[in-house]
């Protein structure tokens, strides 16, 4: 958790500048006044207010300590790095030498533990929320990969007529394929299954 100490004429104006160092706002922080101001006499003896504001553990917070407990005691070099926390949904990256080894394949390892983190995050919320965890770009890589499988899966289910099943994926990845292939008029799409093994049927549209 971060914390400032921060000297003020007033106390209002030292949580302020405090407030602005942290980039939160009041609700978020915990505030403790260790000195209060005092005028003095002539000006002599005056002192300003001195605050010191942390940030509140938030449920995000809870999810990513979860994570760096889990790769230390997997023994892997990274760490990760929060490049957006804002409202409902945080984006994490794991940056490190071994990276690789938490993206597995078809990205299983990083989805399965991108699923714990956020049983652990929506624990300790009253609130859905949302941690997204990525490496290397793979999000982005994946999303073009499954972009191209849907329209060959879509072309195939079109000249065969036979449905295809999809591998069970996380909903994020199950979306791409649904939105993808809504505009084609040949396919339809169903998700089937249970978290987190449900799956993307692609079939021949009753059209």
């Amino acid at each position: 958790m971060r914390e400032v100490s921060k000297y003020g004429k007033t106390v209002d104006l030292a949580v302020s500048s405090a407030l602005e160092e942290l980039n939160a706002t009041v609700d978020q922080v915990e505030v403790t006044v260790i000195e209060r101001p005092r005028g003095g006499f002539l000006g002599i003896g005056s002192r300003k207010a001195l605050v010191s504001v942390t940030l509140k553990k938030t449920p995000f917070d809870s999810g990513i300590d979860f994570l760096r407990n889990l790769i230390e005691k997997m023994d892997i070099s990274a760490h990760i790095q929060v490049s957006d926390k804002s409202g409902r949904i945080c984006r994490c990256q794991f940056v490190g030498r071994d990276v690789s080894q938490l993206i597995g394949r078809h990205g299983q390892t990083l989805n399965a533990l991108q699923y714990l983190a956020n049983l652990v995050v929506n624990k300790n919320s009253d609130h859905r929320m949302t941690l997204i965890l990525d490496a290397e770009n793979y999000r982005e890589t994946r999303k073009k990969a499954l972009i191209s499988l849907a329209d060959r899966v879509a072309e195939r289910v079109a000249k065969t007529g036979k449905a295809y099943r999809f591998e069970p994926m996380p909903s994020f990845e199950r979306k791409i394929i649904h939105s993808e292939l809504a505009g084609n008029s040949k396919v339809k799409t169903f998700s089937f299954g249970e978290e987190p093994r449900r799956y993307v049927t692609v079939a021949l549209s009753d059209n």
